[in-house]
Parts: structure tokens; sequence; C-alpha cells
């Protein structure tokens, strides 16, 4: 199955990060900073780390826009599979130094690629079952009062949450992890 094509924003955005718009990527940061930041802290644990791999994960962004390939998916979606391999990356490192025992940083990564897949999922749903889970979830309320919110019958609501827990059930799979090369699988650096 082909992947959708990105939203216009992503292609503009890209094609503004290739000509060097440093507004572009002021605006990128503005978009995409708590999302980086949130990814990498919840690997890391750290505020400081989760800081230096934000600031990692726009300077490669800046250095190396054309590493993003909008018929692969969101500008979101890579800048968040960015953040998840520098932070894994960092975390490795750390367990190299001492800091954590092998089993530690592994344990980290799985709940990590758990939450970043969960992440991916949800805002990948369709917007009526995003929404039924938001209301049910992140406002606490039970499905009659979701259908009530959402202006949906009682069995629409409880069918648009059965999907969507569904749905999220497969973050739950171990998935395969290439991080040999952190910021970018392919291995390259600089600007072109």
């Amino acid at each position: 199955m082909a992947t959708p094509a990105p939203p216009r924003w992503d292609r503009k955005m890209q094609q503004r990060l290739a000509r060097g718009e440093e507004a572009a990527l002021g605006e990128l940061y503005d978009r995409y900073a708590s999302l980086v930041h949130g990814l990498a802290y919840r690997v890391m644990g750290d505020d400081e780390a989760a800081d230096l791999i934000t600031r990692e994960v726009f300077g490669y962004i800046w250095e190396n826009p054309d590493a993003y390939d909008p018929k692969h998916g969101s500008l979101r979606s890579w800048i968040a599979t960015l953040t998840q391999r520098q932070a894994v990356h960092r975390l490795r490192q750390q367990s190299n130094r001492g800091r954590s025992t092998p089993d530690e940083v592994e344990a980290r990564v799985r709940e990590a690629n758990t939450a970043a897949r969960a992440d991916f999922i949800v805002t990948s749903m369709p917007a009526p079952l995003r929404a039924a889970l938001e209301l049910a979830y992140r406002e606490r309320v039970d499905y009659r009062t979701a259908a009530a919110g959402l202006g949906v019958s009682e069995d629409e609501a409880r069918r648009r949450l059965r999907l969507g827990l569904q749905l999220l059930s497969t973050a739950m799979e171990p998935g395969e992890q290439g991080d040999d090369h952190p910021l970018d699988p392919r291995g390259q650096r600089g600007r072109r």
C-alpha cells in the first residue's frame, strides 16, 4: 500500500529548509520542539540530555534538509524517528560508560520504542477515533459522556473507542529499530 502524500506544509517546509531559510528552522522548532524534547526525555529521563538531543536533532535537520523524503511519510514522523534514534544512541553511550546496566538500558529503549509507536499510532489514526480516545482517556470520561461530547450515539462511541484501543494495542508489539547511525541510517552528514 502506498504511503499517502504528506501535508503540503511538510513539503513546503522541506523546500524552505533546503534553500537555507533560517525562519523555516524557527517555525519547525516552534512546532516540534516540545515533541522532540518529550520523546528525548522519555528515553533519557533527564532534562539536560533531552535539551542536548533537541539541539542535535534540529541541528541535523538544518544541516541535512534533503534527508527528509516526503514520499516516506510526514515530517513529524521523520523528526520523531530522528529523535528516537539519537536518544537511544545517547542512552547506549551512557551504558557503555557504566552509568546504567545493559539490561536497564534495553528496558528503557523498549519502553521508549513502545511510547513512540503509541504516539505515532494516535497521531496517524482517523480523527474520529483520536477524538474519542482523547475524550475518554485524557478527559477521563466514560463512553456515554464521550458520545455526548462527540455528538454520536453511545454505540458509535463504544465502537470508536474499541477500534482506537485495538490500534493502540499494536504499539506493544516489538519492532525492529536500526540505530547504527543515530540520526541518519544512510550515514550522510553535512549540508549539500
